[in-house]
């Protein structure tokens, strides 16, 4: 594994990190608390020290699981998490994908930051994100005084802004990484899905700011687990893709470059990592399999320029394509709080 400093920040993280929605939600499949306890540890174990989750992700089981495994190990770990949605005062059960009411007083960050801290067993959080900020959150001086204020007291030790819930926001990440006072922000970024993201990746090598990418495998199209005849409930996060769109990124895996001794989902990880302002990718991990195969990806050189130089032919050549009707989800009815 290798590590990088995330820009902005003092924070060391592994280049491939453990996004830890996937096991501590049902929106990539069933959830196995147990499963899920045995992945985090052998990531560990595997040189995986970034593990990013939010305290939406399973009603705050994502920080919960992470608080019992790394019990003990707490100085080995990098710990992101995420706020903003109000969890304990939403009219009714959550259903589906659909946001919950956002909140972004300083009360609200107060509180929801004591509950993290109880769940994750710890007196810190290594790094705290706006969990999908519009413009208003990341404009708010009274909400960046009072993460201020909580870093001061050692609560915090960086923050910024995890982006979305889907691919756009453009004017939210040029603002957070342009003169905001966030320190780094998640964005989605991928070998077919690249706008805003460059931009991103631009306005942070100006100002000197870290990025955190995840959907590296463009919800299992750049790793081979989507499988196009397969019908997905809409409970699963891949179900809200229009099948257009998917088959349109089927064609950009068939072109693909795969070197021997390398998978794809291992090509398209080291696509994500080609930017150095890129500290960390999150693959989605769901099993031991995925897990070795994505960790190891730190063992292998990085692509090279014909390599690169393909990848982007393939991008131009679908970008019309590939493009979204809903690339940015204000648009959505019902966008994906993620």
């Amino acid at each position: 594994m290798r590590y990088r400093v995330l820009a902005g920040t003092s924070l060391r993280v592994s280049e491939i990190g453990f996004g830890v929605w996937s096991v501590a939600t049902t929106w990539w499949g069933v959830r196995d608390p147990g499963l899920a306890r045995d992945l985090l540890s052998e990531a560990l174990d595997l040189g995986i020290t970034f593990f990013d989750t939010a305290d939406v992700y399973g009603e705050g089981m994502g920080e919960t699981l992470l608080g019992e495994v790394f019990r003990g190990r707490r100085d080995r770990v990098v710990i992101a998490t995420k706020f903003g949605y109000d969890v304990d005062h939403h009219p009714g059960p959550r259903t589906g994908h659909r946001e919950l009411p956002q909140d972004w007083s300083p009360a609200h960050l107060r509180r929801a930051l004591e509950a993290s801290l109880r769940r994750l067993g710890t007196d810190y959080v290594d790094l705290y994100q706006l969990h999908n900020p519009r413009i208003e959150a990341i404009a708010d001086a009274g909400l960046w005084d009072e993460i201020d204020r909580l870093r001061a007291e050692g609560k915090i030790r960086a923050a910024g802004v995890a982006l979305g819930p889907d691919v756009g926001w453009r004017e939210e990440g040029l603002a957070a990484l342009g003169g905001g006072r966030a320190h780094m922000a998640q964005i989605i970024y991928n070998a077919i899905e690249r706008e805003p993201a460059l931009d991103f990746i631009d306005a942070a090598r100006a100002t000197g700011r870290g990025l955190v990418a995840r959907v590296p495998h463009a919800s299992g199209l750049l790793d081979g687990s989507y499988d196009p005849v397969a019908h997905f409930d809409r409970s699963d996060h891949r179900s809200h893709r229009p099948r257009a769109w998917m088959q349109a990124g089927l064609r950009v895996r068939e072109r693909m470059p795969l070197a021997p001794g390398r998978t794809l989902g291992q090509t398209a990880l080291l696509f994500c990592l080609a930017p150095g302002e890129i500290a960390s990718v999150l693959p989605n991990i769901t099993n031991r399999d995925n897990l070795r195969e994505f960790a190891t990806t730190g063992d292998l050189p990085a692509l090279d320029a014909e390599e690169m130089q393909v990848l982007n032919q393939v991008w131009r050549d679908t970008r019309a394509d590939l493009a979204q009707p809903w690339s940015d989800s204000r648009s959505k009815p019902t966008p994906v709080a993620r």
